[in-house]
């Protein structure tokens, strides 16, 4: 069976992006959402919330 991502049912905050990832990772999903953090920062925003919106388009819910 292949590993695949989908938005996270149980670990979501907002759509589920972080919780998701961190599933896929085998990573606490906490470690995720302070990596995104940083990068929302270091980017002035328009990067790490770019990204969590198209990650919210992109990555299918599991069915």
């Amino acid at each position: 069976m292949t590993k695949q991502l989908f938005l996270s049912q149980t670990d979501k905050k907002i759509c589920g992006v972080c919780g998701g990832i961190g599933e896929y990772c085998n990573v606490d999903p906490t470690v995720i959402r302070l990596a995104w953090v940083l990068l929302s920062v270091f980017t002035v925003m328009i990067g790490g919330v770019l990204a969590y919106l198209l990650a919210c388009i992109i990555i299918p819910e599991r069915s």
